[in-house]
């Protein structure tokens, strides 16, 4: 019997709530098992009066309840068995966690809206076959003075507070910082101390045909330096540093003094370093693919290298972990058969399925408030509030027009033509404010245009502010209840656009809660938690139909298709084909994008199928996209490079995604912790956006603390130095700004300069304040490297209050040309080797000729 077709409704607003019926339960191995009582023995944080052991208590909870509901059933009985009945009393279940042990690791059960049955202990003991597993009830501790210093610390390197919870409508944040503590320590557990603390820096391209031909019968030289001593050798192209060093070694064997070697040291003992650079020759990679090397062959250079000793691994040690792992599987809700109320007895429910959720969704408008009204008052106000996933309008409404006053209410509620059971995974409750004004008056505000279909009289309207809510939290549970939500602004003329297209999906609110406009609303309330159920992959009979019925005709019209510019809107008639024929259109990669956005992501059966697409392992084995080793390049080592030119728009991508732990997220933080070479870029991009990006400042923070927390203590010291000579620059340039034009010299902007010369190896003779708007400070600086070889500067710009993304955008352009000209072995050079440009709201940008 399909749910719809009840007498009463399955899921009932609080509102309107009634007696339920009973109802017996159907008896299906999928019932049985979402009703299960599972037996678990719990260690009491008490003490038995007489054997001074911990307390322990059997209970059998339901597998469909939450863990917030398993704490209290603890709790009601400790109190009614416990010898200790008053410690009971005093606290409450909220002041203890629950914390149970797999594979000699500790892990909480974190997430208290998590059902039972879907917990990590509950599976892992059902493999191993317990019967009755154990679960210890252990008392929240205060964090000790050394854990708070250590979170001021990242906190300070991180440009914003992670535990600053003041601005959130969830606990999101802190979910996302706990949940990112078990792929850190999978990460920094699994890489090669020796690899991290090295990092090379290699390329896994061929070698461009204009540089081999430099190069005579495949060898090159290069130049060993020791002390004050120097070893010129030949070698091949093809030889590993390895090789190099053993070859090295062997040629010296008498002579290791004339190198201060000394006689019981070998070649495991030495590694290669470019001279006066942090950055190292080593591992079995051959010598050709090192960018440096490739550098030098390219401008003529010789090569020149240390014989060092190999960096301390245990200054690359990350601080103990303050927190117990938590489930990997913290906020999935279960399937649908294990959620659904169909034929169970509501008594033994506790969470629903959304999917059994047939009523419209609603949203109630309460109204606005605004603490300074726009100059022009003669206005009238509305509220649009649309529901959308990313970019696709799934519903939309709006309220009736009123005078545009300090408050604003309507207190209506607004049904949207999208059932509850159809709202998608990342779907967003869009509200947005328009003014607008009778035809023939004018309106003086800077405001983006906009003709509003379901307008009460025909007027212009301008949109004002905008905010976003999900309607499935980080939980996958369905939200509800009161909100109020500081909205943000409109940029107008002349202001800072930023990245309007990426901010008007933040689902982030506006943190200058006196000054901004606040909308309050109210979404139903439900008896029990309302929970998006996870997809369980079937066979899709309908499509592996229509992938055999396919006309040539319609083929032809689905190739052109696919064949037209990604630019060029699809009309609804082309996405209609390309759904479906989707089991065809997946075979194409260049698809891929135009099939995505066909898919109406409003219809639940028809979002059930597409996860059924992406799950078939043999479609993707007929496709021409050649996944599998572009997957396995970008997580090689060798592939720096190519990550690195990437980066940034790999980077910007996680704007996109709904919510602060992403697959994307955790992409980017493991190989920040692989390699501290992107590691450091990973660094500067999040500082940079957390300073500029009011709208992910927090998702960004959050990503920030979990890669700080495991790139190790040298890293650590490394950023917190680069931080403080950011902030000093910054300081000097703010100074120099404040001067008059007037009273404003070159020789006042040295002197302002010569403040950092005791701190930085600035040769200030070289230092000047250019004339430009922003007054950027031209710094020359000397290497602190007593290995360099050369007296040759490193020139930076150092610019405060640009948007220095674009810049870099441009650096990472001009790397990709110059990657492609290589490849047709052209011998240009557009930017000097490691040129980079890094920097937050205050910006440091490389000097490059």
């Amino acid at each position: 019997m399909e749910l719809g077709d009840y007498e009463q409704p399955v899921v009932m607003r609080e509102e309107n709530k009634r007696r339920r019926r009973r109802m017996k339960p159907h008896c299906t191995s999928s019932n049985l098992s979402s009703m299960e009582l599972i037996t678990i023995e719990f260690i009491l944080p008490t003490s038995n009066k007489h054997t001074k052991a911990p307390e322990m208590m059997l209970l059998e909870i339901a597998g469909n309840c939450t863990v917030e509901q398993m704490k209290a059933q603890i709790w009601m009985r400790a109190i009614e068995v416990s010898q200790t009945t008053d410690f009971y009393h005093a606290f409450t279940p909220d002041q203890f966690v629950l914390q149970y042990q797999k594979k000699g690791q500790w892990y909480e059960i974190y997430d208290k809206h998590q059902l039972l049955q879907t917990l990590d202990c509950i599976l892992y003991w059902k493999v191993l076959q317990k019967k009755v597993g154990k679960i210890y009830v252990v008392q929240k501790q205060k964090p000790s003075e050394e854990v708070q210093e250590f979170q001021r610390q990242l906190n300070d390197l991180i440009g914003y507070d992670v535990t600053d919870v003041s601005n959130v409508h969830d606990d999101e944040l802190e979910f996302t910082r706990r949940r990112l503590v078990t792929p850190r320590m999978i990460e920094v557990a699994c890489r090669d101390p020796k690899l991290y603390a090295m990092h090379p820096w290699t390329t896994s391209k061929p070698l461009p045909e204009y540089l081999f031909k430099k190069i005579t019968n495949n060898n090159i030289f290069i130049i060993i330096h020791r002390g004050t001593t120097s070893q010129k050798i030949k070698v091949s192209i093809d030889d590993t540093p390895d090789m190099i060093l053993h070859s090295f070694f062997t040629k010296m064997a008498k002579k290791k003094s004339l190198m201060d070697i000394p006689e019981d040291h070998s070649e495991l003992d030495f590694v290669l370093r470019i001279c006066g650079r942090d950055e190292y020759i080593t591992g079995d990679t051959p010598i050709k693919d090192f960018h440096w090397i490739r550098q030098c062959l390219k401008n003529g250079e010789e090569i020149h290298l240390v014989l060092d000793n190999p960096p301390d691994p245990s200054e690359d040690e990350v601080q103990k972990e303050e927190w117990p792992l938590v489930d990997d599987c913290t906020g999935v809700t279960g399937y649908h058969e294990q959620l659904t109320i169909d034929g169970k007895d509501h008594e033994r429910v506790f969470t629903i399925s959304l999917w059994d959720c047939n009523r419209k969704f609603r949203v109630k408008i309460i109204g606005i408030d605004i603490p300074v009204l726009p100059r022009n008052t003669d206005l009238t106000v509305f509220v649009e509030a649309n529901i959308q996933h990313g970019q696709q309008l799934l519903s939309q409404r709006r309220t009736s027009s009123k005078p545009f006053t300090e408050e604003v209410l309507w207190n209506i509620w607004l049904e949207f033509d999208i059932k509850i059971k159809d709202l998608p995974k990342g779907a967003l409750l869009n509200l947005q404010i328009y003014c607008g004004k009778a035809q023939g008056l004018s309106t003086k505000t800077n405001l983006q245009s906009h003709e509003s279909p379901n307008s009460d009289s025909k007027c212009k309207t301008q949109l004002l502010y905008y905010v976003n809510l999900l309607l499935i939290d980080h939980r996958f549970l369905l939200r509800s209840g009161e909100y109020v939500l500081h909205m943000w602004k409109i940029p107008g003329k002349g202001e800072e656009q930023g990245s309007i297209n990426a901010d008007k999906l933040t689902s982030a609110t506006n943190p200058d809660k006196e000054n901004s406009m606040a909308i309050s609303i109210v979404l139903d309330k439900y008896c029990h938690p309302i929970a998006l159920p996870k997809h369980r992959i079937t066979s899709d009979s309908q499509g592996d139909r229509t992938r055999a019925e396919m006309p040539n005709q319609l083929r032809k019209q689905l190739e052109e298709i696919i064949a037209t510019d990604p630019l060029n809107p699809l009309s609804p008639e082309d996405k209609e084909l390309l759904w479906h024929f989707r089991y065809e259109s997946i075979k194409h990669p260049k698809a891929y994008p135009k099939l995505l956005s066909s898919v109406k992501w409003g219809q639940q059966e028809i979002v059930a199928k597409t996860y059924q697409l992406l799950a078939k392992k043999e479609v993707w084995d007929q496709s021409t996209l050649d996944l599998f080793p572009l997957v396995l390049s970008l997580l090689d080592c060798r592939a720096l490079h190519m990550l690195l030119t990437r980066l940034l728009c790999i980077f910007q991508a996680v704007k996109f995604e709904p919510y602060h732990d992403s697959a994307l997220a955790r992409f980017l933080l493991k190989r920040g912790l692989r390699n501290k070479r992107i590691g450091h870029f990973l660094f500067w991009f999040l500082r940079s956006e957390i300073a500029q990006s009011m709208h992910y400042q927090q998702r960004f923070a959050v990503i920030l603390e979990a890669y700080l927390r495991g790139c190790g203590k040298a890293m650590l010291h490394d950023f917190m130095k680069q931080v403080q000579v950011i902030e000093l620059l910054h300081k000097v340039t703010m100074e120099i700004k404040s001067v008059s034009a007037e009273k404003y010299d070159n020789a006042l902007g040295r002197f302002y300069v010569f403040q950092l010369f005791q701190k930085l190896l600035l040769l200030i003779e070289k230092c000047k304040v250019m004339a430009s708007k922003k007054k950027p400070l031209w710094l020359e600086f000397k290497c602190a490297d007593p290995t360099a070889l050369s007296n040759e500067t490193i020139g930076i710009i150092f610019k405060h209050g640009d948007d220095l993304r674009q810049d870099m955008l441009i650096l990472q352009i001009l790397r990709i040309m110059e990657s492609i000209w290589e490849a047709e072995s052209l011998d240009l050079c557009l930017l000097p080797y490691g040129c980079i440009s890094t920097g937050n709201k205050i910006g440091m940008r490389s000097h490059c000729n």
